[in-house]
């Protein structure tokens, strides 16, 4: 495969055309989506409300898996890409006076940057998946601690409110719901498209076999620089609408144990590299995450056990190796003989 890839990648190419039927997944995906108000929770603001972090979750969970599910970057700074876009939204359309969708594209663009930048970092010093983890946490926190200082700025401890939030789609409301299911939507896409081009060839050559992929000329730390460009803007936006939606956020909106640790566990549950393992994960443990809103620190203990059991005995995920238990087949035991008194049965000749 890594051979395929670097005669696409030569000849400028790529590897596999997929046509509009690469697409059918996300078009389903978008119709089932759009027909979900009025089938499930209609006028009620509190479902309402829990499809909307649903969806939200997904799209944070797409843009990691563009991050680590394609090029295993373990970016444990979701939250705190996502805080750079609803903090830059909050500032520049409040403090600035500019409008709301150029705050939303600038903390998209200072996210991918500072995606981009953590990455290059990670590529040049050599960093493995558990040192780019270190390095990203660090930078979580250091932005936490950030958020916390400026309290002028930021509003501290006591959050800052979006005074250009929109009413009508607030995360209570179906506007919002369709805002953000039009997200992962866009999002899906996107993912697909670099997939089935020539850039996703190569994100999986990289990650199935780094030094082969390197060895025959693939350029490792640009494409790991791409991925974490193009992912670090999808959680960045996504982080600019949820505080143009909610209209008041605060450092805790953002924190490691609110938005990293789910965001790990949903996409290694549902897949890592693959298209709807995002989607299904947030939408499985957001029910979860509900079932054990009253278990306090210990959700949090929980989720820990869970990502370990996942990366040890499901490396690429839950919902794949089920899928892959469930197509195994299943080869019939040999006929055997009775066992003789001369010694073990053996195949008969029928």
């Amino acid at each position: 495969m890594v051979v395929r890839v670097v005669r696409s990648l030569r000849s400028g190419t790529p590897v596999a055309r997929s046509g509009l039927a690469a697409l059918l997944p996300v078009a389903g995906t978008a119709v089932v989506l759009a027909v979900l108000p009025p089938i499930w929770f209609g006028r009620s603001t509190y479902t309402t409300g829990l499809a909307i972090i649903t969806l939200v979750f997904a799209s944070y969970a797409v843009g990691f898996n563009v991050i680590f599910g394609s090029t295993s970057q373990l970016f444990l700074c979701v939250g705190a890409l996502a805080g750079i876009g609803g903090y830059a939204t909050a500032l520049f359309s409040d403090s600035a006076s500019l409008p709301v969708f150029v705050g939303v594209l600038l903390g998209t663009l200072i996210a991918a940057i500072v995606g981009g930048v953590l990455s290059w970092i990670a590529v040049r010093r050599s960093l493995g998946v558990i040192f780019t983890g270190i390095l990203t946490l660090v930078f979580s926190l250091a932005f936490q601690n950030l958020l916390l200082g400026q309290r002028q700025l930021t509003g501290g401890s006591t959050g800052h409110e979006l005074k250009a939030a929109a009413t009508t789609l607030a995360d209570d409301r179906v506007g919002g719901y369709y805002l953000f299911a039009a997200l992962v939507v866009i999002f899906l896409i996107v993912f697909r498209l670099i997939q089935t081009s020539h850039v996703g060839w190569a994100f999986r050559a990289l990650r199935d076999d780094e030094t082969a992929a390197e060895l025959t000329g693939i350029d490792v730390s640009r494409y790991r620089v791409y991925a974490a460009v193009v992912g670090s803007a999808m959680i960045g936006l996504t982080g600019g609408l949820y505080a143009y939606s909610d209209g008041f956020i605060n450092p805790t909106t953002f924190a490691f144990n609110q938005i990293d640790v789910l965001v790990l566990v949903m996409v290694v549950f549902g897949g890592l590299g693959s298209l709807l393992g995002p989607l299904l994960g947030a939408g499985v443990f957001e029910a979860v995450d509900q079932l054990l809103s009253s278990s306090g620190q210990i959700r949090e203990f929980l989720y820990g056990l869970m990502i370990v059991a996942l990366f040890l005995g499901f490396r690429r995920g839950l919902v794949p190796a089920l899928g892959r238990l469930a197509r195994r087949p299943v080869v019939p035991a040999s006929p055997l003989q009775p066992r003789t008194d001369d010694g073990p049965a053996v195949p008969s000749a029928t």
